[in-house]
């Protein structure tokens, strides 16, 4: 609707012009001559947080024609200075915007979708006021940090109509496509066990008292978000991912992907694990709370195990008829050897793909392949297993009602005071 209006002002401007006999010359840009999609049929993207991770995303966008980056946001000045170059470069022209409060680039008209990688804490937060002020998302994983506050992100895009995907990118990957097809087809028999290896972890940090940094350069209360308030380390800050108040460990940044890939193998995003129980290292001393190394066994209602480990990143999946095995740069392989006549050789980290569906069911306004409730039942997955860890015990759980089975020390871990102001 905001693009048709934009046109519609177009063209009123346009007609005016004539009306009044002032001489009108397009660049063929303009018309859409040339393969260039014109001004006005072009989505208007705002990027905020804008680490390695994102500003690689940046660069997928920059490539589709018909998206038109327009601002940039992120806490720490170099790094939306940077992505300013980064887009200014792109275009050839200083028309790119930046900015260090979020509520600006909210409150543009122009601005139609979002891609936000910012840290874990703020991916909800920030999702549900693009949604309530008409954008849509793209955002990374993981999206939540607690069970019930990915329920609220599925719940508020579906009030709004927010077209939403996550960056799980494995959904518009041939490789994985191809080894959930053999599995449809029962190529390998029925399943009995996935096996997710989710790398190694690590940074095992001291946190040291430090000044207070300049706001203009690193505005440190933003970047806590809705995280209780703690004093500022350089330390804290470099292994956010580390601490339960900022991130979750291996399990939520790897498992994101690899247990999405398992559901889809499954073939149904609603059919979760009912009982998960496991071992981990845990790191000692330093400011590192979430576990190094992990043992957790899920298990299905039907029997199936899905096996969470340390290792070689990879997804194994192990039938009665054979098995098949994934790498994470997307080498494929598997018994009985034939089924692998036609396998694709595409490395994992081609995203244009999953960026391109986003941008495509912008259009449609169709559900995107990693929509909401999708992510929230794979990120599900990771908090109940992480809560297994946390408490030490085998955890029974209801993926119905999304509640642990007499559990209410478990159940409290379900959901957390956000901070004030940054509360959504």
């Amino acid at each position: 609707m905001k693009t048709e209006m934009r046109i519609s002002r177009r063209c009123f401007v346009k007609g005016a012009a004539t009306v009044l006999g002032v001489p009108w010359f397009f660049p063929a840009s303009a018309l859409g001559l040339e393969g260039a999609v014109p001004p006005s049929e072009q989505i208007g993207l705002a990027v905020i947080g804008l680490g390695n991770r994102n500003r690689s995303n940046l660069a997928h966008f920059l490539e589709q024609n018909d998206v038109r980056c327009l601002t940039v946001c992120d806490c720490f000045a170099d790094r939306r200075e940077r992505a300013k170059t980064m887009v200014d470069d792109h275009y050839r022209n200083t028309d790119c915007t930046a900015n260090r409060f979020h509520e600006e680039v909210f409150s543009r008209d122009d601005v139609d979708a979002v891609l936000i990688g910012t840290g874990d804490r703020w991916h909800t937060p920030l999702s549900i006021i693009a949604a309530k002020a008409g954008k849509d998302v793209y955002c990374e994983k993981p999206f939540s940090l607690t069970i019930e506050e990915g329920r609220r992100l599925v719940d508020v895009t579906k009030r709004y109509g927010t077209i939403w995907q996550c960056g799980t990118q494995r959904r518009s990957n041939d490789s994985y496509r191809f080894v959930v097809d053999l599995i449809e087809q029962g190529k390998i028999g029925k399943l009995h066990a996935i096996t997710a290896v989710l790398g190694g972890w690590g940074g095992n940090g001291f946190a040291k008292p430090e000044p207070q940094p300049d706001p203009d350069e690193f505005d440190y209360d933003r970047w806590l978000g809705q995280a209780p308030w703690v004093p500022y380390s350089s330390t804290r800050v470099k292994l956010w991912r580390n601490r339960w108040d900022t991130g979750a460990g291996v399990i939520a940044d790897m498992g994101a992907h690899y247990f999405d890939f398992a559901q889809w193998a499954l073939g149904s995003y609603t059919n979760l694990p009912v009982e998960f129980e496991g071992t981990a290292e845990w790191p000692s001393g330093g400011l590192s709370e979430v576990p190094f190394s992990v043992d957790v066994t899920a298990r299905y209602a039907d029997g199936v195990r899905l096996l969470m480990k340390n290792g070689s990143k990879g997804v194994r999946f192990d039938g009665d008829q054979g098995w098949l095995h994934v790498t994470d740069d997307g080498r494929i392989t598997g018994e009985p050897k034939s089924i692998l006549s036609s396998a694709p050789r595409v490395n994992w980290t081609v995203m244009s793909g999953h960026v391109r569906n986003f941008i495509d069911c912008m259009k449609s306004r169709k559900l995107t392949r990693s929509h909401p409730e999708v992510a929230h039942r794979v990120h599900s997955i990771c908090h109940c297993a992480n809560i297994a860890l946390r408490l030490g015990e085998k955890v029974v759980w209801n993926p119905n009602a999304e509640q642990f089975v007499d559990d209410p020390q478990a159940n409290r871990m379900l959901r957390r005071t956000p901070r004030p102001p940054w509360k959504v």
